[in-house]
């Protein structure tokens, strides 16, 4: 017959087993939850956000203005499922074709749109001079302008730019370089 003391030592080993199963189960647990926290802070900060860019391609509004300046506009609107705190424009003019890093700094212009709600739409007026703009009518000259929105959300800060080159057969402008900044933090 089986002997009490070996079924005493049959059951630790049996109870070593089922702690070390436990062990590694818990471990998987921990691993699984890790993930699923990685997880929901990559969608908190890329999903559940402000993602402001353009809803049209710049327009002209008119004929030359009172002044002699051509008044162009184009539309944004925040498609994300937050809204932003403040949406900053910034716009430059210039005769070469402008660099990224060159948008936001020197701007010729910047205006505070406000805050833009989920899907909200506001537009952004520019105006060009109307001799530049017939120098660039008939060859005799380039426009290039950037265009950066740079918009607050928490502790973050986002933008989208975009550089484009005025197409005098069409009277509008064709985009060189368009680009969205991920968030980054404010602190």
């Amino acid at each position: 017959m089986v002997d009490l003391t070996q079924i005493e030592q049959v059951a630790a080993i049996i109870e070593a087993l089922a702690t070390i199963a436990l062990v590694v189960l818990l471990y998987g647990t921990i691993r699984q939850m890790q993930h699923t926290v990685n997880l929901h802070r990559i969608q908190a900060e890329y999903h559940l956000r402000p993602w402001i860019g353009p809803q049209s391609g710049i327009k002209i509004l008119n004929n030359p203005t009172a002044d002699g300046r051509y008044q162009f506009d184009i539309s944004i609107r925040n498609y994300g499922e937050l809204p932003s705190m403040d949406s900053i424009v910034s716009y430059k003019q210039r005769n070469a074709m402008i660099k990224r890093d060159e948008t936001k700094s020197e701007a010729d212009h910047t205006f505070n749109l406000g805050p833009m709600l989920p899907n909200m739409e506001k537009h952004y007026w520019f105006f060009i001079d109307s001799d530049l703009v017939q120098k660039a009518k008939s060859g005799k000259e380039s426009i290039f302008i950037s265009l950066y929105f740079e918009y607050k959300f928490a502790e973050s800060t986002s933008g989208y730019g975009m550089i484009s080159q005025f197409e005098p057969n069409s009277n509008g402008f064709v985009h060189k370089d368009m680009w969205v900044d991920t968030p980054q933090s404010s602190k």
